[in-house]
């Protein structure tokens, strides 16, 4: 078998590389289609396929040099999670969302610190981005599984309203716990200048999204072509996310910044979905590159404290929103049921999972990636059948749709969420 890092020329060796992870991306979603399983799925598997542990085919040194491509990735899809913090929706929709959110998001999160801490008796820096991490849910699943069954309802808003709003949480909780653990020496003691500097740096670089933002619509919203608004966007992000680089902080809080200054300001939805249609090989490059990382050998070493994740954070999950809804005085099905349709975690939670690896020292860092990669195929797989239990045991839907429906006609396009992927 032909090794690419035998090959004399390193700009072919990336080159084939790249196209090995599309290919490899491409064809492992003809798989996890049939088995109506998201694409994020096969995207991971794909890349431990042609990772260093399986098959080799993408050498680990093109797969080091690419860190980059995390920060362009998070940079996309931090800009489309901005879009969703529109002040008019958030006032129709009251606190109720907001209250439900944040009570799901930190019971994961505290759930899943507690349980490193005290069951494990693992390092508090750790925890503590495990934690944060645990607190993201990725919607994929969710909308496909609402689409198909042509779901309909105030049970149906609530969820996608608060899908759409989990991610943010758990970019906030990362950021700060990123701040926390970097301001901690090797004796454990804080360094609160060391505290201080990430999270003024941080604060500058959403006010520089917020200003990039504003920028972007008096840029962007005119007699543009589609093709300039793509290019001015992408620079935009791009430019915000090197900045970022520079003072050693994550792009996530400001590019998101950037998308919810952009929609406030006027900005069009449509803009947003000429992104989306422009990124999926950059984001499948992304994924299938978190593949290739993961550390299989490390499997065995993280079973347990992986498996104890995995059951810890869907308790915290459905506990939190049980909590939400009772605080909220919602109805007792979606009292019972919501925390069913929170369980998928991929795509924002892989990125955080990367970051952490940075941020942590050697086997801390490899261990978290570790966990949130096993741990998100297996949400990934579990993820769309808790929704559709979710929806049937509320009552939100009472029969299967026939065979002559097609899912991507299913309800809740309406509710102003961008369709699955």
């Amino acid at each position: 078998m032909l090794h690419l890092d035998a090959l004399n020329s390193p700009a072919a060796e990336i080159i084939l590389s790249l196209s090995i992870m599309l290919l490899a991306g491409f064809l492992a979603t003809r798989l996890t289609q049939k088995l109506r399983l998201p694409n994020v799925t096969g995207y991971i598997l794909a890349g431990i396929a042609v990772g260093p542990y399986v098959l080799g085919l993408v050498p680990g040194s093109v797969i080091d040099g690419m860190d980059f491509v995390t920060d362009i990735a998070l940079a996309f899809i931090a800009f489309g999670v901005g879009r969703y913090f529109k002040l008019e929706k958030l006032k129709e929709t009251g606190a109720k969302v907001i209250v439900i959110t944040l009570l799901e998001a930190l019971a994961a999160f505290g759930a899943v610190t507690a349980a490193m801490l005290l069951v494990f008796r693992l390092p508090l820096p750790f925890c503590l981005l495990l934690g944060a991490i645990s607190s993201a849910t990725a919607p994929a699943s969710t909308i496909m599984t609402i689409r198909q069954y042509r779901a309909k309802g105030p049970f149906v808003n609530l969820i996608v309203q608060i899908v759409a709003l989990d991610d943010a949480v758990a970019l906030v909780a990362f950021s700060m716990c990123s701040a926390m653990v970097s301001a901690v020496d090797g004796a454990g003691a804080v360094r609160p200048m060391t505290l201080l500097a990430p999270l003024l740096w941080s604060a500058a670089a959403v006010l520089g999204g917020v200003l990039a933002g504003l920028l972007l619509h008096a840029l962007v919203d005119g007699s543009r072509s589609r093709e300039h608004r793509l290019v001015l966007v992408i620079a935009v992000l791009l430019a915000i996310t090197g900045l970022c680089a520079i003072v050693d902080i994550s792009p996530l809080l400001a590019c998101m910044a950037v998308g919810t200054a952009y929609i406030n300001a006027g900005g069009r939805k449509l803009t947003f979905e000429e992104v989306s249609d422009a990124t999926p090989p950059i984001l499948l490059i992304f994924f299938v590159l978190s593949g290739a990382r993961l550390q299989v050998p490390m499997l065995a070493t993280a079973g347990l404290i992986g498996v104890c994740y995995f059951f810890v954070r869907i308790l915290g999950k459905y506990l939190g929103a049980w909590a939400g809804c009772a605080v909220c005085r919602t109805q007792a099905s979606t009292r019972r049921w919501l925390g069913l349709a929170l369980v998928p975690q991929a795509g924002v939670s892989i990125g955080l999972a990367a970051l952490a690896e940075r941020i942590l020292p050697g086997p801390e860092g490899l261990m978290v990636s570790t966990i949130i990669l096993s741990s998100g195929v297996l949400y990934e797989m579990v993820g769309p059948a808790c929704a559709k239990a979710a929806l049937f045991l509320s009552g939100t839907v009472r029969k299967q749709p026939s065979e002559e429906e097609k899912p991507e006609e299913a309800a809740g396009e309406d509710s102003g969420y961008p369709k699955a992927s």
